[in-house]
């Protein structure tokens, strides 16, 4: 429900408020700006009646329940439901869990922080309703990383999600809960978010599959959102086919998220699987092995997998992109800094599309009197986007988006030579779980050498898939395949190709 903000503001907060600005106002201006303020005040509380109520969800009933600690032994799960979908449909049959930064109408919706503990949404996120208009049923919520700020699973304020392969050790963030239930076979399917590796780092770590599609391919309209240029959702599952089955649901415009445009339209990835790796051309990332803090055995095992393409008829070379590990990182980590809008409000502004009005309400409402339960890594780019600010002009995140465009165009001319490119998508085990009383700085490095080689697509929207391509010590090792923008197809077809092989 839309309060109402009718209240007449003093002279002198008006003062206030242009001082805070820069502004130096004469009293003949502050009165008429006074004079003004009255009418603009009515304007704003007649738009916030006339906004439109969210629309119900098509299915139900609605009910929820947090599961004992024997009915989820990877602590993977925050609620566990049942919401059946249509009667027949492409998913019929198939249970699927839904990360919980992503909005399901009746459920309550932590996104792995105490900040936004209690919020009920009233409405489904697009894919959701999808989903269910698939003949889904939507198993529950799984647990993400505390505001999906980490690439560990150790930050979520129910507790750590244990990697099913072996519970000493993370299963990667920050859908951590998605992966580790389809891993363990709970579920079929599971709903990620990505905006730096979120689905494909836990996907490798946990052994399955996890696409992060083109940028705007799939609608995050009704999803918790960190900074829009970098916002993706996508499908995890065991095998490529559930990848593809899932992304021809959830896929295309929905006509109220500005991240979509209308020359990405869903295709029938399914069906485009079948071409197999016959002709397909394969580029091994040079800047992709050899990572700090990687290990060799890892990138040995992938660099063997990328050459087993050719067993399915396709051609593999080595090619090159400096900017890898270089400009891509520095691009993305300034972009991060500036996630301060959403922050602010849960949303942020000045985009055309539909608002999730009551999340960010609810946001609004207890931010500032939980702020001290903010993770360390919401802290860190807070605080970096102010010093940001200060240091300099304020257009920093302007220069790093543009330099991002330097970044995309290094990537396109390797993929104008190939189909797609293959590195590990984690170059190392998944490490082990901190102590529950982890320091700042252990919590931060812990999530950051993770994303080394999947940060940089989420900057440049090119899509990317990480399949299981053998086992180290009993644990997965995930190999990512990246394709052109659009490219998912081709994505999914390499992918599928490599996973027929055995």
């Amino acid at each position: 429900m839309s309060s109402a903000i009718s209240v007449q503001p003093t002279l002198d907060e008006l003062r206030s408020d242009a001082q805070a600005l820069g502004f130096e106002l004469s009293e003949t201006e502050l009165k008429a700006i006074h004079a003004y303020a009255g009418d603009f005040l009515k304007a704003a509380d007649r738009v916030a009646k006339a906004a439109p109520p969210p629309l119900p969800p098509k299915y139900g009933p609605r009910s929820s329940n947090k599961p004992p600690a024997h009915e989820n032994p990877l602590n993977a799960w925050y609620v566990t439901s049942s919401i059946k979908g249509a009667p027949t449909g492409p998913l019929s049959g198939k249970k699927i869990a839904v990360k919980d930064n992503v909005c399901v109408a009746g459920l309550p919706m932590m996104n792995g922080s105490k900040v936004m503990e209690g919020f009920i949404p009233s409405t489904d996120a697009t894919i959701v309703t999808r989903l269910l208009d698939a003949g889904a049923e939507i198993s529950g919520k799984s647990v993400c990383e505390s505001f999906c700020m980490s690439f560990g699973s150790h930050t979520a304020d129910t507790g750590f999600v244990f990697n099913p392969h072996d519970r000493t050790r993370t299963t990667g963030g920050s859908s951590s809960g998605s992966a580790a239930l389809v891993a363990s076979n709970v579920v079929d399917m599971a709903v990620g978010c990505d905006e730096g590796g979120s689905i494909r780092v836990p996907s490798a770590f946990c052994g399955i599959v996890g696409l992060k599609p083109t940028w705007g391919l799939v609608p995050f309209t009704g999803i918790f959102p960190l900074e829009m240029t970098i916002d993706h959702v996508g499908p995890m599952a065991r095998t490529v086919h559930d990848c593809a089955l899932m992304l021809e649901t959830i896929a295309g415009p929905d006509g109220l998220d500005p991240r979509q445009h209308a020359a990405l339209q869903r295709q029938p990835y399914t069906t485009l699987l079948k071409a197999g790796g016959q002709g397909l051309r394969v580029g091994i990332l040079k800047e992709g092995f050899g990572l700090p803090d990687g290990e060799k055995d890892v990138d040995a095992l992938v660099l063997d997998a990328a050459h087993r393409f050719e067993r399915a008829g396709a051609t593999v070379r080595t090619v090159s992109v400096p900017e890898h590990t270089t400009l891509a990182m520095d691009c993305l980590n300034l972009v991060s800094a500036g996630m301060a809008p959403v922050a602010r409000d849960a949303m942020g502004l000045n985009w055309k599309g539909q608002y999730t009005i009551d999340l960010a309400e609810f946001y609004v409402r207890h931010r500032q009197e939980r702020a001290a339960l903010f993770p360390p890594e919401v802290k860190l780019w807070l605080v970096m986007e102010r010093m940001l600010d200060r240091a300099g002009d304020g257009l920093y995140y302007a220069r790093a988006q543009n330099a991002a465009l330097t970044v995309r165009a290094a990537y396109d001319r390797a993929l104008d030579q190939v189909d797609v490119l293959v590195m590990p998508t984690v170059a190392a085990r998944p490490p082990k779980l901190p102590p529950a009383n982890v320091d700042f700085a252990a919590s931060m490095k812990l999530s950051d050498g993770a994303a080394l080689n999947t940060s940089q697509f989420d900057l440049t929207g090119h899509p990317a898939l990480s399949v299981p391509c053998g086992k180290l010590d009993g644990l997965p090792v995930g190999m990512m395949i990246v394709g052109r923008l659009g490219g998912d197809a081709t994505v999914l077809r390499a992918g599928h190709a490599f996973e027929q092989l055995g």
